[in-house]
């Protein structure tokens, strides 16, 4: 940062302010103090008759790559509002939420995801503005070495090792390399 967004001063102080434990940008003129905190991305595991709804990107990062829809939150709306709104715009499917499934945090990026599993409501689905294809796939075509996001893999693999479990993953980029793998 290099411009308070509260009065406009300028440069801004790197320091841990009084009662921290965090370097933090400071305003010398206002005094505020700029968080910078991690941003929530949302989405779903959809299924239809046993088989999980994936979209393939059509940007970058990982553009031509399989995703579960998700995406970053929106101010104003819930994270099940959000994660039906990710759905709808990636792949056009509208869902209900059955429940939450997979918190997983992304450190290197400073990224919490929460991901839910989801029932379609009716079966229509087709690639959304940011997305090339949509496609169901059943357990064993899961196109696995091509999923694009570790937080994705961790979701559809945990799902996929107990489908009955009812409680919440709980997982981090930490584990990457265990998980990237078939179930």
């Amino acid at each position: 940062m290099k411009y308070c967004s509260n009065c406009g001063h300028h440069p801004l102080e790197h320091k841990i302010p009084v009662g921290d434990n965090r370097m933090r940008f400071v305003c010398e003129s206002c005094e505020m103090i700029h968080y910078k905190n991690p941003k929530i991305v949302v989405g779903c595991l959809v299924f239809h008759e046993g088989k999980l709804l994936l979209g393939q990107r059509g940007i970058n990062p990982c553009k031509g790559m399989w995703n579960i829809p998700a995406g970053f939150m929106e101010n104003g709306e819930t994270v099940q509002a959000g994660a039906q709104r990710e759905v709808r715009e990636e792949v056009k499917a509208e869902v209900d939420i059955i429940r939450l499934h997979a918190i997983y945090n992304v450190l290197h990026v400073n990224q919490v995801y929460m991901m839910f599993l989801a029932k379609l409501v009716k079966p229509e689905f087709g690639a959304g503005d940011e997305t090339v294809d949509a496609r169901f796939f059943a357990q064993e075509d899961i196109p696995y070495e091509e999923i694009a996001f570790h937080s994705n893999l961790f979701a559809i693999n945990k799902y996929f090792e107990n489908p009955d479990f009812e409680g919440v993953h709980y997982g981090d980029n930490q584990d990457f390399l265990s998980e990237r793998k078939k179930v």
